[in-house]
């Protein structure tokens, strides 16, 4: 039907009137939900098993994104087909937060140790009292993160957690891994003058890279868990609330094209050295911030023999000025 020009009578109206563009009718097929992402030979597929009764605070999945005029932020955290088969709650968290103040980018990410019987609790008690800390270190004016002081305010949740737990006035250091051991890394992206600066500490080994988004590669900015000069893989850990004197800290620009990323093993595990079809996938949907709910869909891929919880968290600069 030729449409009617500006001056030209009406047409003849056709016998029905055409359906209007939109989603299908109700009785009409549903559209085909995301379909899980698979990484070289797929891991066993299943219905995920509920986690223990006492445990609905702990979601099997969650995803976090904002912006501010000079950073984005995305973190999505989601349970690995282990614990969803032996109904065992996501041992993860993840926390981030704007100082209002600065701009700065306040965040931290935790693995709880499997070994504890709370770790659960325990990653996201370190995750809120690291924040906490720096927010308000960045109150008082701190220039620099003091790792030890985070971590030592992170360590004394843990142990307040135990002692109302045990019903004991000072449990010991002991006492308080066995229910709450977590790993942390925690930190800051803030902006002075033009440069974007980020500061991160670590206890355990939960990792954080940069992401060159033009080039594809990652660097690591804390040590692997493979030793110099041997193949062999370390799994010892030594996690909250044991502090260090010095934690392992990492301070840079974040500059264009670069990224921040901060994961547990659950994602650095199966990333490697950022050279595999793992490192290809994400630095593909990371060369621009993608929606939450998208980064929790990619984080949950599936690949043989890698069934951890997987927590990662990304900050990209922005242009100047944008909105």
């Amino acid at each position: 039907m030729t449409p009617a020009r500006r001056g030209d009578p009406d047409p003849a109206p056709s016998a029905a009137p055409p359906r209007p563009a939109g989603p299908p009718p109700a009785s009409g097929p549903d559209p085909v939900p995301w379909q899980r992402i698979t990484v070289d030979v797929p891991g066993l597929e299943f219905e995920a098993r509920p986690p223990s009764q006492y445990a609905f605070d702990f979601p099997d999945s969650e995803c976090e994104g904002w912006s501010t005029d000079r950073l984005t932020l995305r973190f999505a955290s989601v349970r690995g087909a282990k614990h969803r088969y032996y109904r065992q709650p996501r041992q993860d968290a993840a926390r981030a937060a704007v100082h209002e103040a600065t701009g700065s980018i306040v965040f931290a990410v935790a693995d709880g140790v499997s070994s504890a019987a709370e770790s659960h609790q325990g990653a996201v008690e370190a995750c809120r009292a690291a924040v906490e800390r720096i927010l308000h270190l960045l109150d008082r004016g701190a220039e620099r993160l003091d790792g030890t002081d985070v971590a030592a305010h992170a360590a004394e949740r843990l142990r307040e957690l135990a002692r109302w737990r045990l019903g004991v006035p000072a449990p010991q250091a002991a006492e308080v891994a066995r229910l709450y051991a977590t790993t942390l890394v925690a930190g800051v992206v803030r902006a002075t003058g033009d440069v974007l600066e980020a500061e991160v500490f670590r206890i355990g080994d939960s990792g954080a890279w940069l992401l060159d988004r033009a080039g594809g590669g990652y660097r690591p900015l804390f040590g692997g868990k493979t030793a110099p000069g041997t193949p062999l893989v370390s799994n010892e850990v030594s996690p909250l609330p044991l502090v260090p004197d010095r934690p392992e800290t990492a301070v840079g620009r974040l500059a264009e094209p670069w990224a921040l990323l901060v994961g547990t093993d659950g994602f650095g595990d199966p990333l490697g050295e950022g050279d595999g079809r793992v490192g290809e996938l994400f630095a593909r949907q990371l060369a621009s911030p993608p929606p939450p709910l998208w980064l929790g869909h990619v984080l949950d891929f599936t690949r043989e023999t890698f069934d951890d919880d997987r927590t990662l968290l990304a900050i990209w600069p922005r242009a100047e000025g944008a909105k």
